[in-house]
């Protein structure tokens, strides 16, 4: 390791007598000071290269001046007086400006909440007050919090339900398509789309249609290994939900505004949620979420169904106001989706020389680089993810991995083109470490993740 950590282990030392371990799936030994762009800092002086965003967190990046000053100037009015009793101004600002960037030609509401676990459950609570029905279709695979009603939606993570049940009941899920691992065998000529089947039979066998209230679906399943759907899959789930009165649902927590190259993930494959589920960029690093849907559904519950104290309050709305307007004027859409296209052809030129990347895939810049032990077998190659993400971080890149191998391409949608080479740069000479046996297994005792 090249750079002092001295002032960061104490951090850290101190974070270990508490916080609890049930809070943090670690990586390696980062504790950040500042940040600006896509660049942080510990708290040793050492810089980084963000591809991370805190989680698809800060899609305009750390400490934009705009949002700084919005954040500033809202708070010099005031913070917070809660919604759930009285009236806001930047709440019905945000809304209106909010529902004008959301698909769908049809009147809209917003609700709001802290995060995107709790947006989960509001959703929950919506489908089923409007349509008069308790089941919700999830997927296996699916990531969407950490609240009863999330954490019931999530099928990723056995220590998510250890020791806390029973969960929220009339939940089911089904799978989630995944092409490069078909489990029919199937390629893109030969697919019948038979990972839709298993749903359909369970509609004529054990769940009926009429009790479902709604399929909730990540446009790109994002903690399940950034997995890009069929347009045709999405098309047909979309048109089984219209035939059978259930909602359809698209949950945007982690590849909403921008991030995909397109305002929503949904976007991609030409349906119109009912609902969309919106959380983390949603107020550049200020706790807020949103639903947006359909007038009538979000008419359909009495107060006080679903409210919070904090919930819009000023100071977030503010700062997710300013959000969109950046997204807006520094054209991050557009940019996402040029610097996504370009970060891909980069992994995707990088396969030719690594067999282990299995395959490069995702929108914009929401990118999975799938590693694997071989291409015949597909297996997931876990360990060469914790490595070399651990010596990316060395060598000042912040990457994750996900599920069994796939390292999480996610940086501020402000990232310049020169700072994606120099990052992709140290990803390919970690990997060639890795292959040469330059990385010690010592680090798979920090490098956990999920």
């Amino acid at each position: 390791m090249g750079f002092e950590l001295k002032k960061t282990k104490q951090i850290i030392e101190r974070d270990a007598e508490v916080y609890p371990e049930f809070a943090r799936m670690p990586y390696y030994p980062l504790a950040v000071a500042r940040g600006h762009g896509a660049i942080l800092e510990d708290f040793d002086g050492n810089e980084f290269i963000d591809l991370l965003s805190s989680a698809s967190a800060l899609n305009t990046g750390h400490a934009h001046p705009r949002i700084v000053n919005a954040i500033k100037e809202q708070a010099e009015k005031y913070i917070t007086y809660t919604a759930a009793y009285m009236y806001s101004e930047p709440l019905v600002k945000y809304a209106e400006a909010l529902i004008g960037v959301t698909p769908g030609d049809y009147e809209k509401k917003v609700a709001y909440g802290n995060c995107g676990s709790d947006a989960n459950d509001g959703a929950i609570k919506l489908a089923r007050a409007y349509t008069g029905r308790k089941k919700i279709v999830s997927f296996i695979g699916a990531y969407h919090g950490s609240t009863y009603g999330a954490l019931s939606l999530s099928a990723i993570s056995l220590n998510m339900r250890r020791k806390i049940g029973p969960l929220l009941g009339e939940i089911e899920h089904i799978e989630y398509p995944d092409c490069y691992r078909c489990r029919y065998g199937k390629e893109s000529a030969t697919c019948g789309l038979e990972c839709l089947g298993a749903f359909k039979k369970a509609m004529t066998t054990y769940m009926p249609p009429e009790d479902i209230a709604a399929v909730i679906i990540e446009p790109i399943q994002g903690d399940g290994g950034l997995i890009v759907p069929p347009n045709r899959y999405m098309k047909a789930l979309y048109e089984i939900c219209k035939d059978n009165g259930i909602l359809f649902v698209s949950e945007e927590v982690q590849q909403g505004f921008g991030r995909t190259g397109k305002w929503f993930g949904i976007e991609h494959f030409d349906v119109v949620p009912d609902m969309l589920i919106m959380g983390k960029s949603i107020g550049s690093g200020v706790p807020l979420s949103a639903i947006v849907g359909r007038r009538e559904i979000m008419d359909s519950m009495d107060a006080p169904a679903h409210l919070f104290t904090m919930s819009g309050n000023a100071l977030a709305c503010a700062a997710a106001y300013e959000t969109l307007e950046i997204i807006k004027d520094e054209k991050l859409v557009e940019k996402s989706k040029e610097l996504g296209d370009y970060a891909k052809a980069r992994f995707k030129a990088m396969m030719d020389e690594y067999e282990i990347i299995g395959d490069v895939r995702g929108m914009g810049l929401s990118i999975g680089v799938d590693l694997v032990k071989d291409r015949t077998g597909k297996a997931g190659n876990r360990e060469a993810a914790a490595k070399i993400c651990y010596r990316c971080w060395e060598k000042g890149v912040i990457i994750i991995f996900l599920g069994d191998g796939v390292l999480r391409f996610q940086p501020p949608l402000v990232i310049s083109r020169e700072e994606i080479d120099k990052a992709i740069d140290v990803i390919e000479e970690s990997m060639k470490e890795f292959l040469a046996g330059d990385i010690p297994d010592e680090i798979l005792e920090t490098a956990k993740g999920w």
